[in-house]
């Protein structure tokens, strides 16, 4: 044996002596896709599109394999085994630079040198230090022990109990109390590989990456220092002051503090807001994301929306929703529905156009809104609903359509204008503007003002018909019992015989008063003013024009039939009698805002 004191370094020209042993690592290497924090969200939409689902590929490409586990990344084959630097052109030595005693045995094994006491070792830009070390000259390679410190240039500083180097291949592996710190980033973990010629680091058996912002922790990770790019997988889990997060997968920038979502995620906002998706980002710092595949935002107040893309701002308290896009309001039992639909949580209003659909389900009968824009809004305590143009709705007992409605929760009043028309039962009410009163979640009265005009269909031709400067009509359990008109009250009525279900003839009158009562949904009696004058005329003796009312019209085949009427769009053409003119063919949007021909017949 001999020992000896020594601070010369090591000559590289002992490695042509010869290579007694090749030794095997295993290495596992991972490639980390670019994350690019500031992409623009149509970019990034089309990208996913273009796609085709990856998150489903995905699974299809996984199904049937055995789950991955940190014991079997850990088993994981070499990539390529030990070579001596004689055999690799590309590898470097590595320099002992300092050591306070060196040893070894010429006869047992004179390839390994036994350092001890501030040993210091270079490998191109790193410095490694140690309390002790066996140096595999030959190898190119060191088994390290004690304090360990490795500084690459001014920024990256690794620590543990152990480090196992192989310098041909750039490897090292650090156990025990491992701390990798890159700027403001701090990695810590008991097992570390960190391959220098990738700049990639990885653990397998559970690690923690943490910045001045978010504390990240998993059973798998990856970390590249330049890129500042960080791959965990396997119960990933980040907490913020703000918020934490769960997760199958995710990708996490440290630098723009950017996660990028590519699997099943859950963020949970100070027990306010959950958030549920399983592709997209989310920007930890300025708290904006982006989230696809149908991704869900649920707030604490019940309003939950889900879409295929959902633009999210958490600061502003505001989100948008792109395509077959759901907003529900859990408290009132009511969802907007649209391709496009927003909503603020301040003020708690909301929108939705292009396919704009609400549906009110708080009361008995569930209520089917069309427009082509919906807003939603908070008036103090109480709900308002305001749709605009091209407004359609459908109830089981009542049905209707105009230019504009508006329904305020205060006064449980709905208002109907532009050239509105209201059908209930057997009835066709219109007018310049009509209220609709509800009371207990029902239908109590309808006020129709000028050029208010109420129809009832008797046969093809003809039509009984009140009208008058005012109408009010008054429902009772869910059927029409009383119409009264008042000012200018004009009527055209076909008394029927009870006996052969005959008309009679054709009673017209002139009052500035008529009531009329309704009885099993049809005209039993009509009450005018004692200064009223009336004429019954035989059926055969009236035809063409002189069967009707000045504003009279029949809109019969416009009326929503079923929920999925309220999309079916009509020309806009003049109100007419019957035989001056004939309505165009209907049309139907589509998703997409394409229409199609129908039939309006009923």
């Amino acid at each position: 044996m001999i020992l000896f004191r020594t601070e010369k370094k090591t000559s590289p020209l002992s490695i042509f002596s010869g290579i007694k042993h090749i030794i095997f690592i295993g290495v596992l290497c991972f490639f980390i896709p670019t994350l690019t924090a500031q992409i623009q969200p149509r970019q990034l939409r089309k990208e996913v599109l273009r796609s085709q689902n990856p998150q489903q590929q995905e699974k299809k490409t996984t199904k049937g394999k055995k789950k991955a586990t940190a014991k079997d990344m850990q088993d994981f084959k070499p990539l390529a085994p030990i070579q001596s630097p004689l055999d690799n052109k590309r590898a470097t030595l590595v320099y002992l630079e300092n050591s306070e005693t060196l040893s070894f045995d010429q006869l047992i094994n004179p390839d390994v040198q036994v350092l001890k006491g501030n040993v210091r070792f270079r490998h191109d830009n790193a410095l490694m230090y140690c309390d002790s070390a066996y140096f595999y000259e030959k190898a190119n390679s060191l088994d390290a022990f004690g304090h360990i410190k490795i500084n690459q240039g001014d920024t990256l500083f690794v620590y543990g109990d152990y480090l196992f180097y192989d310098g041909n291949m750039k490897l090292a592996r650090l156990r025990q109390n491992v701390r990798m710190v890159n700027r403001q980033t701090v990695l810590t973990t008991d097992s570390l590989n960190y391959d220098r010629k990738v700049n990639l680091a990885y653990y397998y058996t559970g690690g923690k990456i943490s910045d001045d912002l978010n504390t990240l922790t998993s059973v798998w990770g990856q970390y590249s220092p330049s890129t500042n790019e960080a791959l965990f997988r396997n119960k990933v889990h980040m907490t913020n002051e703000n918020f934490v997060m769960d997760a199958d997968t995710m990708k996490y920038n440290s630098k723009t503090t950017v996660a990028n979502i590519v699997g099943p995620t859950h963020i949970i906002y100070k027990e306010e807001t959950d958030i549920y998706s399983n592709l997209g980002w989310y920007n930890t710092s300025s708290e904006q994301s982006m989230l696809l595949n149908r991704s869900l935002v649920k707030h604490k107040d019940g309003k939950t929306m889900v879409g295929d893309t959902i633009f999210y701002d958490k600061k502003k308290k505001f989100g948008e929703g792109f395509s077959k896009v759901e907003l529900l309001d859990s408290v009132r039992n009511a969802t907007l529905y649209g391709d496009y639909v927003y909503y603020n949580e301040k003020d708690e209003n909301g929108m939705a156009t292009d396919s704009a659909l609400f549906v009110d389900r708080s009361e008995k009968d569930t209520m089917y809104l069309h427009a082509d824009t919906l807003y939603t809004s908070k008036d103090s305590i109480y709900d308002k609903v305001r749709a605009l143009y091209n407004v359609r709705f459908f109830r089981s007992d009542v049905q209707g359509l105009c230019d504009s409605l508006i329904y305020n929760a205060r006064d449980s009043i709905l208002y109907m204008h532009g050239e509105p028309v209201l059908w209930a039962e057997e009835n066709q009410l219109s007018g310049d503007f009509i209220q609709i009163f509800t009371k207990n979640q029902q239908v109590e009265k309808v006020k129709i003002q000028q050029a208010a005009m109420a129809v009832q269909q008797v046969d093809s031709i003809h039509y009984n018909q009140l009208s008058g400067k005012e109408i009010v009509a008054l429902v009772d359990s869910g059927q029409l019992r009383k119409v009264n008109v008042n000012g200018n009250a004009e009527t055209i009525y076909y008394p029927i015989d009870d006996k052969d279900s005959t008309m009679v003839g054709i009673n017209k009158t002139q009052s500035s008063f008529v009531a009329m009562y309704l009885k099993d949904k049809k005209v039993d009696r009509i009450v005018l003013t004692t200064t009223s004058s009336g004429i019954m005329y035989p059926i055969e003796q009236l035809s063409g024009g002189d069967l009707y009312l000045k504003n009279y019209f029949w809109l019969g085949e416009q009326r929503p039939m079923k929920k999925e009427d309220v999309f079916i769009v009509f020309p806009d053409k003049p109100r007419e009698k019957p035989g001056t003119s004939s309505l165009a063919a209907p049309v139907q949007k589509d998703s997409k805002g394409k229409t199609d021909t129908i039939n309006s017949q009923k």
